[in-house]
């Protein structure tokens, strides 16, 4: 029987079709890109899309849908972004309504989706290199943390950044940087390195998304821009609208990690 890890990306996104797999998808089909979502009416999309341009770190355009299709043409022409992630956020007017397992009672011919790159993405390079990915060794959630570093304005998109959180030991943070940095599609390299109060983190153990991690003597916290962004932003700018991946329930799209690494 195969793990998750040796599943395809269709047969990924058919377990979270069929509801059977509604938790994180770290780890889940190694080697395979995985994306964040937004979905947002057409009215927004282009000043959306002009917040991406101006914040390529974390948010990092993959692909984008054509007004009113939930098909992502690019990454996973096979595959429907109105059911084939694990769990899905509902934000109206800035508030969390629901989270749910299907949004295809929301969609309609007025939604944008698009694809944003996840961190999840180069974490096989990390573990190829026995650089340790602690969520994946404990079986939860990424950390993810709101910060203090503002993000460019575009239209009525404001507010500041999120980050991801990976504990990696002192002496492979340099290979970390590395590595990380040959994925530039997909967040790159990191954007702050220990000292999270510097960058507003009053409190490493209390994520604001995700689980806390264990961060064992010897290791550095290390933070990636992340594609949560535009949930912190939506709670700011508080549109009719907005739908979002339940945080670290990622698209799986048909693309493999290595199409993103610049060697």
């Amino acid at each position: 029987m195969k793990g998750y890890s040796d599943l395809s990306p269709s047969e990924a996104r058919g377990l979270c079709r069929s509801n059977e797999w509604i938790k994180p998808t770290s780890g889940m089909a190694s080697g395979y890109t995985q994306a964040n979502l937004v979905v947002l009416r057409k009215e927004l999309a282009f000043d959306f899309l002009l917040f991406c341009q101006r914040n390529p770190k974390p948010c990092p355009v993959l692909d984008v849908t054509d007004i009113g299709s939930p098909v992502p043409r690019m990454a996973a022409p096979d595959s429907d972004l109105r059911v084939d992630l694990p769990k899905y956020n509902v934000y109206e007017k800035g508030v969390l309504t629901k989270e749910v397992t299907d949004i295809t009672s929301l969609w309609d011919e007025n939604l944008v989706g698009f694809l944003l790159g996840c961190s999840f993405t180069f974490e096989s390079a990390l573990l190829k290199k026995n650089i340790p990915v602690r969520q994946i060794e404990e079986e939860c959630n990424v950390p993810m943390y709101k910060t203090n570093m503002r993000c460019v304005k575009a239209g009525p998109f404001e507010g500041n950044m999120v980050v991801s959180m990976r504990p990696i030991p002192s002496s492979e943070v340099a290979d970390a940087v590395q590595i990380t940095s040959r994925f530039p599609a997909v967040h790159g390299a990191p954007v702050h390195i220990g000292h999270p109060e510097q960058i507003g983190i009053k409190d490493i153990t209390q994520p604001h998304f995700g689980d806390p991690v264990t961060i064992k003597e010897g290791e550095v916290p290390v933070f990636w821009a992340c594609g949560v962004t535009p949930q912190n932003i939506a709670m700011n700018m508080k549109p009719d609208l907005m739908i979002t991946h339940s945080p670290g329930h990622m698209f799986i799209t048909n693309w493999t990690d290595e199409e993103f690494e610049v060697l």
